[in-house]
């Protein structure tokens, strides 16, 4: 059997007056596939652990965070199309404006994201091209939007040091200090490439037509969720499948790309309420042809979770559920399909909570309940009851007849 996972990011979400944009939406095609499932509720982390969507996916593919996860940098890195080796060190980074007298250090955050810039390969090949540091490799990759990546390598470098993003407008670049004294040559490194980047990037053309115009200069890089990249099982290896991610965002691309999937790039996935969701779903039904796995990611519930739109979180569920409507024709005797949310952005906190989330199976020969709505006042009611999110790939593996059998 075929395996497709659909993660629909920030789907859940907490309880406004008895309802939450899940259940308040029109969803007959989840509601359908509900019914011919098995469901229930996760913890993707633990109960009461607050999930990062990072270490949400990384559960919910059967890979331990808390053995894995060492920060957000060299996912992203990954998702950027850098090739991350263990022993690397990697940052998630802001082009953002900065303003003042003397080194970067002393300069204040204008802008963390620089007007949300979006053409800036040129002043990423500038720093590439023209910062030197002694002793270290860095590569800076580009990403989308105002985002970028950043890799060192090298003999003795550590991720125990602070960023450098002082995370709000207004307050001074960070420099970056070292935890312990093992991260004292780590920290200078970083703090050198910093400022040589800033000189780089001020003087740079594009940044003066860019002024010119009035727009905020990308004049600074920013970073932080530093992490040591470490050695991650490819999806093959740990679990005999070929697996292939469609996504639009820097992250989960990284998270495909960090464990060895096919990652389908297409410029109308965007990661934003503008992607393409008919294309996203075909593109799938295509994937499942030459993959074992494929993983589906739908981003935008999320972000309408953080801005606190209960309406456009609501209205964005139904044009998913609308998408999704070719997957009831599948054959679950060939395919099994499992629905879910990685994590809860509640329009009230906007931000991501604990509470778990609904999650839903359906295959043949699965144990159908009694669940007919899937939201989440009804999956709780199912026959999954509650799993943690590194319980999923072994209940999909057993249903699907892929699990190897524990004792004689």
């Amino acid at each position: 059997m075929k395996i497709l996972m659909i993660i629909v990011d920030g789907m859940a979400d907490r309880s406004v007056n008895d309802t939450t944009p899940l259940k308040s939406a029109r969803t007959p095609n989840l509601d359908r596939l509900s019914e011919m499932g098995i469901n229930g509720i996760m913890d993707t982390i633990k109960p009461g652990i607050r999930p990062g969507s990072d270490t949400a996916h990384l559960s919910v593919l059967g890979y331990d965070p808390f053995k894995y996860y060492t920060g957000r940098g060299p996912i992203e890195a990954c998702g950027a199309g850098i090739e991350v080796m263990p022993g690397d060190i990697a940052f998630r980074v802001n082009f953002g404006t900065v303003a003042g007298e003397g080194n970067i250090f002393n300069k204040r955050v204008v802008d963390r994201r620089a007007g949300r810039i979006q053409k800036k390969e040129e002043l990423v090949k500038a720093v590439n091209e023209n910062v030197k540091l002694d002793g270290v490799e860095f590569i800076l990759g580009n990403a989308s939007g105002h985002r970028a990546a950043l890799v060192f390598r090298g003999e003795n470098l550590s991720d125990r040091i602070t960023d450098s993003d002082p995370k709000n407008e207004g307050e001074k670049v960070m420099k970056v200090r070292a935890l312990d004294p093992s991260a004292e040559f780590t920290a200078k490194i970083v703090n050198e490439f910093i400022e040589k980047s800033h000189k780089i990037l001020d003087k740079h053309p594009l940044n003066a037509e860019r002024e010119q115009k009035g727009l905020p200069k990308a004049n600074a890089l920013l970073l932080r969720g530093v992490g040591k990249a470490v050695h991650v099982p490819e999806f093959s290896e740990r679990y005999g499948m070929k697996m292939a991610v469609i996504a639009g965002t820097t992250l989960i691309k990284g998270i495909g790309r960090l464990v060895g999937a096919d990652v389908i790039e297409n410029e109308r996935f965007t990661g934003s309420k503008n992607t393409d969701l008919d294309l996203k779903v075909e593109t799938a039904l295509n994937c499942l042809e030459s993959h074992d796995f494929v993983l589906l990611h739908i981003k935008a519930p999320d972000e309408f979770g953080h801005d606190g739109d209960f309406e456009g979180k609501r209205m964005f569920i139904e044009k998913v559920d609308s998408a999704l409507h070719p997957f009831l024709n599948l054959d679950f005797s060939e395919v099994c399909v499992a629905v879910l949310s990685d994590h809860t952005t509640p329009v009230t906190v906007r931000d991501h909570t604990a509470d778990p989330v609904p999650v839903m199976i359906i295959c043949e020969g699965v144990r159908r309940d009694d669940v007919r709505e899937f939201n989440e006042f009804q999956v709780y009611r199912g026959g999954l009851c509650r799993i943690k999110g590194v319980d999923l790939m072994n209940i999909i593996l057993d249903l699907t007849g892929k699990s190897k059998k524990f004792g004689a």
